[in-house]
Order: C-alpha cells, then structure tokens, then sequence
C-alpha cells in the first residue's frame, strides 16, 4: 500500500520531528550536535527552507520550518541524512538506519501557532527534565531569540519581527512568552498534529488548505472518506 504523502505547503511554517531508530541516541556528544547544525544549515540554505527554530534532544529533533517550494522540506532532510548519518556509523562502529522511519511534519497556522511552537519546541529539555530552563541547554535557538548569542541557522519570522521595535524589545518579550509558559492543551494539541500528520489551526484555516490541496488534514469523521488525490505528494 503506497504511503500517504505529506503535506507540505510553500511559504507556511511546518512543525518537524525526526526521531532515532527505537529511539536509540542520535546525538551522544556536542561534535554530534556541531557536525549536524552544520549540515543543516548548509542544506537549508541548499533547499531554500527557512528555519524559525530548533533543538537537538539526545535521541530526536524538532525544527520549526518554512519551505519555499513542496519539495523543499524533504530534499533538506535527505541531504542532511546522507551526510551525518555515514558520519554517525563510522565514529561510533555501527551500520544501518539511524531514523525511525520517515520524519513526520504537521503544517501549522502561523497567527495561532507559529510562537507556540518555536516555544513549544525550545521547552523540550525541560519537559524531558534534562535542564530546569530552556537557557541552560546549549543545543537549540532559544539562546538565539533571547539575544544570547548569534545563531546564523536560523532564520527570522515576522511574527517574531513583531514582538517588538528593537531587538532589545524582541527579545525580552519573547523571555517573557517562555515565563509565561504554554496551555496544556496546546502542548497536546501539537504533539498530535506532527506525530498524525495533520495542520494545526483554526478550522477555517483547515477547511481551506483541504480546498487548496483537495485532501484531508484533519483527523477523519466516521462516514464517508474524505476524496484523496496525489497533487501534492511529496517524495521522500
């Protein structure tokens, strides 16, 4: 049975996550880490993919991303693959696939989500009680919005761009949206979007990408299915 292709849509922001096979460490020491935002950013540049925001947990990543074309998400992530992954098996003596099987995204509505998830995304550490605050893990963009160091991977959003006049205003503000935390129910709310597949918004936002992309992108009723065509399937 052929796979689902994903949703992808030029220009809007998309939630990533990749994880370790049998979620088995994928980074094991901060040469890991360099070595693959290395080839992130030069794949990002390569594939024209905008990235908001990231962090590399030991065993899987999330990366907040725009992509400027349908095809531009996947190309970076194979590129990505094929280089650090030969890396990854020679240093430490092993073969084989790294991932757990394709990454998996989730388009999400930027008005609504769009700093949720880049906030969602940098309080992982801390969720998984590795740091008690996401500024004392060294490996994702939060130091970056926060105007603690120059982070040449990622690229700036507008919404972000609105926080404030300066960057002085930007970044204190954004220090404030982490303080103030994330709803529950978000939290929940995009960790079943990217692990299902599916756009995250309002339900105008989603009633117009399935127009646009003639597919389902919520999750299905009980009745009659939802009619799929391959117009933008999207290649591994």
């Amino acid at each position: 049975m052929a796979r689902t292709p994903r949703l992808v849509i030029p220009n809007q922001p998309h939630h990533i996550i990749q994880r370790g096979h049998d979620r088995q460490l994928i980074f094991r020491d901060e040469s890991d880490c360099q070595k693959f935002l290395a080839w992130l950013r030069e794949a990002s540049r390569q594939f024209k993919v905008a990235i908001h925001a990231y962090v590399l947990m030991s065993n899987h990543i999330h990366l907040l991303a725009s992509p400027s074309d349908a095809q531009g998400l996947a190309r970076m992530m194979q590129w990505v693959g094929r280089y650090y992954v030969p890396y990854f098996n020679h240093k430490y003596g092993r073969t084989g696939t790294l991932w757990q099987g394709r990454f998996k995204t989730s388009v999400i509505e930027s008005e609504r989500y769009f700093m949720l998830c880049s906030l969602y995304i940098e309080m992982n550490p801390v969720r998984a009680g590795m740091v008690s605050h996401p500024s004392k893990y060294p490996w994702s963009s939060y130091a970056h919005h926060t105007g603690d160091k120059t982070d040449s991977l990622i690229a700036g959003h507008s919404l972000y761009w609105a926080l404030g006049n300066t960057p002085f205003e930007r970044e204190a503000a954004y220090r404030q949206l982490m303080a103030q935390g994330i709803p529950r129910g978000d939290e929940e709310n995009l960790t079943r979007a990217v692990l299902k597949g599916l756009a995250l918004g309002s339900e105008q936002f989603q009633i117009g990408l399935e127009k646009q992309t003639s597919r389902r992108v919520r999750p299905a009723k009980k009745g009659r299915p939802f009619k799929r065509t391959t117009a933008e399937a999207v290649p591994d």
